[in-house]
């Protein structure tokens, strides 16, 4: 088969990790994301490709460079390239791969580089002791252009009854999906704990896995002073965790200039489509809590569009912030949960950088890929609370048909939103909780209700006997009664 000059392929991936014991000999951020561009380049085996990119992408993070891509640019020559900053979101990584490969297939690019890092350990460590932190310093320079734009992802009523972060959404996602599976408290936490020690598994054979400490089931799901309860049924390690230092880069060109640089063919990873799409931004009006529309049409297209479906995939990257991600994603896409599902380990265990996950886990793909060639490997992505979606499908074998991806957002916006109310009192069900812990114990307990005329409110309950009560027996379907402070009292 002739392949078309204008291809887009994958040709160099890059991973940096940093734990020095001396923290004066810690990189910042742009310097980590710098060391792993130039990995990515070497990675490649034609390293002069980093000068000639014509666009750099830098996933956005906790760092204030204004416009990291451009420090980048100007440090590797590159310095004609169009630079670009995501919005936040985990989605960002590979809705960048799905963007700038339709740039390189229409012509538009030649050389892209996707770069994103993270340094919340070390500059947590030199505040502790006392040092200064290292901060490249820009001022009045803005990227070229925006990628993506930011959402509010939590409501000011979400945020007063206690559902404004993921370590109190993706357990409430978690009970309803147990719930919906009709498992008991017990199955379920066993369950996902067998789950998530098969991502334990994985981390400790990556070399640029932040956890790689071998932890066993039971060890996961049981509370611990060094694992304690967070969430429930969620301990620390069914957590996402970026308290750590990674940087991960990805190189794309057309194969026409992967060619003209002499990159090996064995480096060589295509893109085969992508999709992109978004569950509803307000939580609130979900249809409801354990599943994902919008992954399970951007599955459904994705599979349309490359001739594939679930059984012709070697290896899989699901997002993997916490357990519930993990599950409905597969669950929507037709994939067994009984499969290996990370190449990485995932975010508990390989790290999750904030925003800059995924491309840990499309370099990762992409160097098991090699190692495997000719297999198909998934890549998911996640931002939000189970919100903004992307994904990929790659091979080091070409394509069956060019690159495309698309964006299939009309088709789930036709599905039918819940309706929200706000100064809801009386009777109604729980339809899906959390209690939230401390580092003394139950805190408080968090909860999704639906009223008889299928709206949807929340509520929250501080008495200890209801915490102790929700963690020991099912409290999904349970009829409630909401006071009007947004306290909930059960039936």
């Amino acid at each position: 088969m002739t392949l078309d000059p204008r291809t887009p392929v994958l040709v160099g991936v890059g991973q940096i990790k940093q734990r020095p014991d001396d923290l004066s000999q810690a990189l910042e951020a742009i310097a980590l994301m710098e060391a792993a561009v130039v990995a990515a380049g070497v990675d490649s085996g034609a390293p002069e490709l980093l000068a000639k990119a014509s666009a750099i992408g830098v996933v956005d993070g906790a760092w204030g460079y204004s416009d990291p891509a451009r420090i980048l640019a100007d440090n590797i020559g590159a310095t004609d390239a169009i630079t670009l900053l995501s919005a936040t979101g985990g989605n960002t990584p590979q809705s960048y791969v799905n963007a700038l490969a339709t740039r390189i297939r229409s012509g538009e690019l030649d050389v892209a580089i996707v770069t994103g890092g993270e340094t919340i350990w070390s500059r947590r460590k030199k505040r502790a002791a006392g040092l200064p932190r290292d901060l490249t310093e820009q001022v009045g320079v803005e990227p070229d252009e925006r990628f993506q734009t930011e959402v509010q992802m939590a409501t000011p009523f979400e945020a007063a009854r206690g559902f404004e972060m993921p370590v109190q959404l993706y357990p409430t996602f978690e009970s309803a999906f147990r719930h919906a599976r009709g498992e008991t408290i017990g199955e379920h936490r066993d369950r996902v704990s067998a789950l998530w020690s098969t991502f334990n598994q994985v981390a400790v054979e990556n070399p640029y896995a932040w956890i790689r400490t071998p932890m066993s089931a039971e060890q996961i799901r049981e509370s611990t002073d060094d694992n304690r309860m967070v969430g429930f049924p969620y301990t620390k390690a069914m957590n996402s965790n970026w308290n750590l230092d990674q940087a991960a880069a990805l190189i794309l060109c057309s194969a026409e200039a992967a060619e003209a640089a002499g990159v090996p063919r064995d480096r060589w990873v295509f893109p085969y489509a992508g999709t992109d799409a978004h569950d509803t931004y307000t939580v609130s009006e979900r249809r409801d809590l354990h599943s994902s529309p919008a992954i399970n049409e951007a599955g459904r297209v994705l599979f349309e569009m490359t001739g594939l479906g679930p059984d012709d995939l070697a290896h899989i990257d699901i997002y993997s912030c916490f357990p519930s991600a993990v599950q409905i994603s597969a669950t929507e896409l037709g994939i067994g949960l009984d499969r290996q599902l990370t190449v990485t380990g995932g975010l508990t265990f390989a790290g999750g950088p904030l925003n800059n996950y995924v491309t840990h886990s499309i370099a990762t793909m992409a160097s098991t890929l090699r190692d495997d060639p000719g297999t198909l490997g998934l890549v998911t992505a996640n931002g939000g609370f189970l919100t903004k979606h992307a994904l990929g499908i790659y091979s080091t074998e070409p394509p069956s048909s060019p690159f495309e991806a698309r964006n299939v957002q009309a088709a789930v916006d036709t599905i039918p939103v819940t309706p929200i109310d706000e100064g809801f009192v009386g009777e109604a069900r729980i339809e899906g909780y959390t209690v939230m812990h401390s580092g003394t114990g139950p805190e408080r307990a968090l909860a999704a209700v639906r009223t008889a005329s299928g709206a949807r409110s929340w509520a929250n309950s501080t008495d200890s006997q209801v915490m102790t009560e929700l963690m020991t027996v099912e409290g999904v379907g349970r009829p409630v009664e909401v006071d009007p402070d947004g306290v909930f009292h059960l039936g």
